[in-house]
């Protein structure tokens, strides 16, 4: 440990004031500035590390921690200085630990911290992944056996593994919560089930590790672990490998997305004609569809892999590519952490096949096939849900439905996504033009807008699906939704039309001032010339 001589120190005089230890302490290394009271709390919000009981009054002790991640638990309890002696430039302290067994713990970084990413994913691997024939850096000296090993990997855990060979320090960040963010964060999953849930804002309460903690709680309070006996280490380490395997760089398909469309899957089946429907196999299989539907989405679409020769399209003939490989991912993991090898193989093998049923239901280019057979189920009011088959296949409709949920969230959540998944879009076009690529659809920045690409998604993808939800399950949540996408729609339409104003002014601005340049040239050309012709006359 290292005292931060810049920060204030408690005198090493004086014990710290009973009315301090009574606060509120913090014990924090990424939380909110609010919480320390500093006369800058930006500065302090960035800082790498603070233990802090006060800091208006100069009776706080920062210190900088170096190495392992420790959590100090009652500091005042647990620690008591004994020695402080000067070396160097400042006072040094000697901290001993208590001997309370469990109030020190040492937590392991290995399976916690996800995969440092640079801001763009193709700019940092360099289509190495990607098995193009555009040659942006990929040697031709590579072996089969190495091709065939960055297969077997996830994009993340790729980029890890060349960090190593490269020799590339990985950058660890720090995840340790104060205890005021934990406690929000869990009076916030006591209204996990409201459609208005701020995904966002849970995730910054659980310093990034929203999918982790959503899909913990949710499967507790079903009581998943003790039905299924699911081994606690397990499933942990299995949340926490299909986060890390979500690109954080992605501004759309990423570890939040998952959470909020599980959040929404929950949602869903809650509603009445599900609740008492749905077994428990049904509502396991659901939560963790969800979680895991986008796995090691590598922020591009399905015809960016199949034109670039990706080895995921050859792999999948060129059909369901993304959901076909989330699907794997998937089950790659739950073999990896041997989340279920305590049940029967036939009851393994049985999950991972109606996982995947799920998982390839969000293919969006088999939307109408997927609606029309859910008009026809409603149509001829020929649903069963005591059917299994029948009940599987509104589970796939429902996580449909949760999938492209955006439009039918309250404005706020619904505006963050929209530019979330635009520039998700024009991100994938920058590359295209980069490398000379025909540009896909809705990928060009320069001629879409979010509001033009959210319109028409509502218009033909979002309100076809929910209406038809709404014919199913008529009830006040699918009112509300398409009530909130009407709404949003209207939005997104008065926005267009005021930045259609802004630019017909600025064009109509633009072209009087280049008319009355024009006019003006003339002018001045006929005064200069008439002085020359009356010398030469």
């Amino acid at each position: 440990m290292e005292v931060c001589y810049q920060l204030p120190v408690l005198p090493l005089d004086r014990p710290v004031p009973k009315h301090v230890l009574s606060r509120r302490g913090a014990i924090s290394f990424s939380s909110s500035s609010s919480l320390f009271g500093a006369p800058d709390p930006r500065q302090l919000s960035q800082r790498r590390g603070a233990i802090s009981y006060d800091s208006s009054d100069q009776t706080a002790l920062y210190i900088r921690m170096l190495g392992a991640c420790i959590v100090f638990k009652q500091l005042s309890a647990i620690y008591k200085l004994t020695s402080c002696h000067l070396s160097g430039p400042g006072p040094s302290l000697e901290l001993v630990p208590s001997p309370l067994p469990g109030d020190v713990r040492v937590r392991s970084q290995v399976g916690f911290e996800p995969e440092r990413r640079s801001s763009h994913p193709y700019l940092c691997i360099d289509f190495r992944t990607l098995h193009t024939r555009l040659g942006c850096g990929f040697s031709s000296a590579s072996s089969e056996p190495e091709r065939r090993i960055q297969r077997l990997l996830s994009f993340q855990r790729y980029l890890h593994s060349s960090r190593l060979l490269r020799g590339i320090p990985q950058q660890i960040p720090l995840h340790i919560l104060d205890e005021d963010y934990t406690g929000q964060a869990r009076c916030m999953l006591e209204k996990v089930g409201h459609w208005n849930f701020d995904i966002f804002l849970f995730d910054k309460f659980t310093n990034g590790n929203s999918l982790i903690n959503l899909t913990f709680h949710l499967l507790n309070q079903y009581g998943m672990v003790e039905l299924f006996q699911l081994d606690m280490v397990k499933l942990w380490r299995f949340l926490v490998m299909v986060q890390e395997d979500y690109h954080s760089d992605n501004p759309y398909h990423n570890a939040v997305h998952a959470a909020d469309v599980t959040q929404a899957m929950y949602c869903y089946m809650q509603e009445p004609m599900l609740a008492k429907s749905l077994t428990s196999f049904d509502i396991l299989l659901g939560l963790l569809a969800a979680a895991t539907h986008d796995l090691d989405h590598p922020g591009v679409n399905q015809p960016f892999l199949i034109k670039t020769d990706h080895y995921l399209a050859t792999l999948y003939r060129n059909t369901s590519v993304l959901e076909n490989h989330h699907w794997k991912s998937a089950v790659g993991l739950l073999r990896e952490t041997g989340l279920f090898s305590h049940w029967p193989a036939e009851d393994s093998l049985n999950m991972e096949r109606e996982l995947g049923s799920l998982i390839l239901a969000t293919d969006i280019s088999r939307q109408n096939d997927y609606l029309s057979r859910f008009r026809q189920h409603l149509d001829q009011e020929s649903l069963c849900l005591s059917n299994g088959s029948h009940r599987h296949f509104i589970l796939q409709m429902a996580l449909k439905c949760a999938d492209i949920c955006n439009p039918c969230r309250p404005w706020e959540l619904s505006k963050q996504w929209s530019e979330k998944v635009t520039e998700e879009f024009f991100q994938q076009g920058d590359v295209e033009k980069k490398h000379k690529l025909e540009v896909s659809p809705l990928c060009d920045r320069e001629i879409n807008s979010v509001g033009n690409i959210q319109i028409g998604f509502m218009t033909y993808v979002a309100e076809p699906l929910f209406a038809e939800w709404a014919r199913f399950s008529d009830t006040r949540l699918s009112q509300t939704m398409l009530g909130h996408m009407r709404l949003n729609k209207a939005s997104w339409g008065s926005l267009q039309q005021e930045q259609t104003l802004t630019s017909e002014e600025a064009e109509t601005s633009n072209a009087s001032t280049s008319r009355e340049g024009a006019a003006a040239a003339p002018r001045g050309t006929s005064s200069k010339e008439i002085p020359q012709g009356s010398r030469e006359s």
